[in-house]
Parts: structure tokens; C-alpha cells; sequence
């Protein structure tokens, strides 16, 4: 006898989610061994230690971000990959760029591929906002400590990106003057901003 003859509403279990870890679909009605059972017979796949989906689900543009932060809970979603997910460029990233405190381990990802830039403790948790994807809870820096941090990293990211970003999250009142200047002061970036920020105001 199939024991999944009455998963009929596995996939109501999901609805717009396309991935759940396995204290989700215990707390949505689905014990572990039936959980097991599901990915050994095909009906779930397995994406990552803990994390599962539906064969046929179609992952989101978050995807990435979800199965990163699932696997490196000490990990943050910045620069490239933060100005991203809010909307600031039409670019997408070929790695996930990820922020760890500086004495953190790198974390061990194989898929999908990762940048790793490391932050100060001091600062690390400044900016830094809780979201959740795919139920899966994800950090991910602000608007405003995503450009100065694209800033800070422009050698990397390149200063038009940054200046862009600067411009469009103006443009569009996603962050407050006093916001990134408050930010700019405490990553000591007042005076590389400066000229940028005094032509937004002007």
C-alpha cells in the first residue's frame, strides 16, 4: 500500500513555495520518516541537507538565497546579491555574495556558488534585515547598507554600480539621506560619499 496515498495535498503544503525545510513540513502535517519515504519514491527532491521541494516546482529568483542561507546560518546576502533582491539592478549575479564576520569559517557551498567577503563583528549586524524566502529565514543588508557597502567594495563591484545604485534608491525613496550618511559614518566612508551624496541634494 502506497503511504502516500493521501499526500494529495502535499503540494497545498508548498503553494507559492518552492522549497521547505524539514521543520516546516513537520509543523504543516508531515512526520520525517514520511518525509523520507516521499523523496525516496520521487514525490519530494531533495536540494540541500534539509531542504526539499516539489519535483516539478519552478525555483524562485530567490532561490539561491534561501538554499545559501539555509546552509550557512551565520551568513548574510550583500553587495551584488542584497542590490538584487531589492529590485536596484536588472543584473543578475553568477555567485551569491555573501558577508561573514571575520574570524567565522568560510562557509563549505558547493551549489550554488558563492562570493564571501568578510565584515567587521563591530558592524556586522548593522543594516542587516530578517527575511523569509521559500521559508527558509534569510539576512540580507538594507538598501542604504548595500550602497555603501558597494561603495566600500567598488574596486570589486565597479564605481558605476555603486553610483547607480545610489541614484536609483534615491529616485525611488528607498532610503533617507540621514539613513546612509549614519551608515557611511560608522563603515568611515563620510568622506568617499560626500561628493556623490552632496549631488543627490543639490
Amino acid at each position: 500500500m502506497d503511504v502516500l496515498k493521501n499526500y494529495t495535498d502535499l503540494q497545498d503544503c508548498f503553494g507559492e513555495t518552492s522549497a521547505l525545510g524539514v521543520r516546516d513540513l513537520v509543523k504543516r502535517g508531515f512526520p520525517r520518516w514520511r518525509i523520507l519515504y516521499a523523496a525516496k519514491t520521487g514525490r519530494l527532491e531533495r536540494i540541500a541537507r534539509g531542504l526539499y521541494s516539489l519535483p516539478e516546482s519552478e525555483p524562485s529568483e530567490a532561490h539561491a538565497f534561501a538554499v545559501v542561507a539555509h546552509k550557512a546560518h551565520h551568513a548574510a546576502i550583500c553587495l551584488l546579491s542584497a542590490l538584487r533582491f531589492h529590485q536596484l539592478t536588472t543584473s543578475m549575479p553568477h555567485e551569491v555574495w555573501i558577508a561573514v564576520k571575520k574570524d567565522a569559517r568560510k562557509p563549505a557551498i558547493v551549489y550554488p556558488p558563492i562570493r564571501v567577503v568578510r565584515f567587521a563583528a563591530d558592524s556586522f549586524d548593522l543594516g542587516l534585515e530578517a527575511h523569509c524566502l521559500e521559508g527558509v529565514p534569510v539576512r540580507i543588508y538594507s538598501v542604504a547598507r548595500t550602497v555603501v557597502d558597494l561603495f566600500r567594495y567598488r574596486n570589486k563591484v565597479g564605481l558605476d554600480v555603486a553610483l547607480e545604485a545610489l541614484r536609483e534608491g534615491w529616485k525611488e525613496r528607498r532610503f533617507t539621506m540621514a539613513e546612509v550618511e549614519g551608515i557611511a559614518g560608522r563603515l568611515r566612508m563620510t568622506k568617499v560619499m560626500r561628493p556623490y551624496l552632496q549631488s543627490l541634494a543639490a
